[in-house]
């Protein structure tokens, strides 16, 4: 009797970073591998959360500092997770409206994305509007343990602007963050593409610096799960990962770039239009209507041993959580939080022996 494939459901949220989950599906890749993989679109990171938390997915697209924070009770509905694949590398970027902009470039902002400058003018847009009493400059980032976040306040720590006192930081789904900007809802954001570009687009919005200018290299978007569905499902979880991994692959692959972006932008992902996908997954990243600049690293989907969860990435995510006062100094939780990094599962399921690629450091601080 032919063996019923194993139901495995996982939870997205309509970013570029999401393309090995969907290609798995749409590609094939998973019921190659005996997976019978279910796709459900989320719109937020905290449904995201707490439906990896209650049995509701089985895996999900993740932020990597979520399973970390949620492993060490920092958040809702807090349950052991693991991270045993990383799906994307940056495709992050910080992106402030068209006024704001005009303004940073008065105060010396260079127009290829270097973080040095782009802070630096920022500080000093700060400045004048501390001294004219004008209202705070307000932010966006998806999460308050997410990668953006973290991009965010340390670009602008590191021009010597203080992300507590000094600008206004909010939550707001990746989707809505154009439009939030577009409204004057929000002055500038830091979210996962395409939603930079869509702002970029419609003329309203303009990216100033991106994921990859900040912390080259470093993981975006994780496979999250429990520690213990991974317990008890472990052959399912060999398989997925076998899945995945080609699919990455796939992704990665520059002729199949346009077949990518029409998948990621139809109705049950993204439901946008193809064409703010294509810069991201070409690296022709449009700044804005007259610069333009090509980034092949922007966004990469994690192939071999670039999918490898590394102990010391975990490790710059729980220092963050120290920095900005979100979690306690502990020999204990510093352990847990590189257990969830554990590039065993990966390693075990492809088999190789690779170690995950050296962790690069973010840009100095300029104002430590």
């Amino acid at each position: 009797m032919k063996k019923t494939p194993p139901v495995v459901i996982a939870g997205f949220i309509p970013l570029l970073d999401s393309a090995v989950l969907v290609a798995a599906l749409e590609k094939g890749f998973a019921k190659d591998h005996g997976i019978d993989l279910q796709l459900v679109r989320e719109t937020s990171w905290a449904n995201i959360r707490d439906r990896v938390a209650v049995g509701h997915f089985d895996v999900a697209h993740m932020l990597a500092p979520l399973p970390i924070a949620s492993t060490l009770q920092l958040t809702n509905l807090a349950v052991p997770m693991l991270t045993p694949m990383v799906l994307g590398l940056g495709g992050n970027a910080i992106t402030v409206s068209s006024e704001v902009w005009w303004h940073m470039r008065d105060f010396g902002a260079e127009v290829d994305g270097d973080p040095v400058s782009t802070g630096l003018a920022f500080a000093k847009l700060i400045a004048r509007h501390n001294s004219m009493n004008k209202k705070t400059l307000r932010l966006g980032v998806v999460h308050p343990f997410s990668g953006h976040a973290y991009e965010l306040r340390y670009w602008l720590k590191a021009a010597g602007i203080n992300p507590d006192e000094e600008v206004q930081i909010s939550v707001l789904p990746p989707q809505l963050m154009p439009d939030a900007l577009a409204t004057g809802q929000l002055d500038g954001y830091c979210v996962g593409e395409p939603w930079n570009t869509a702002s970029v687009q419609t003329g309203v919005g303009r990216i100033v610096t991106y994921k990859q200018a900040i912390w080259p290299n470093s993981p975006e978007k994780v496979l999250g799960t429990t520690k213990r569905w991974a317990t008890q499902n472990s052959e399912t979880l060999t398989a997925l990962l076998q899945a995945l991994s080609a699919a990455a692959d796939w992704c990665g692959i520059p002729s199949n770039v346009g077949e990518l972006a029409e998948i990621l932008s139809s109705e049950p992902y993204l439901n946008c239009p193809p064409e703010i996908c294509l810069p991201a997954l070409t690296g022709q990243i449009q700044f804005d209507a007259e610069t333009s600049r090509l980034i092949l690293d922007f966004l990469s989907f994690s192939g071999g041993s670039h999918a490898l969860p590394n102990p010391a990435h975990a490790v710059w995510f729980y220092e963050q959580m120290l920095r900005w006062e979100q979690a306690d100094v502990s020999e204990s939780s510093l352990f847990l939080a590189k257990s969830v990094f554990d590039p065993d599962y990966f390693r075990n399921a492809l088999g190789f022996s690779e170690e995950p690629p050296v962790a690069v450091l973010p840009f100095a601080d300029m104002a430590s």
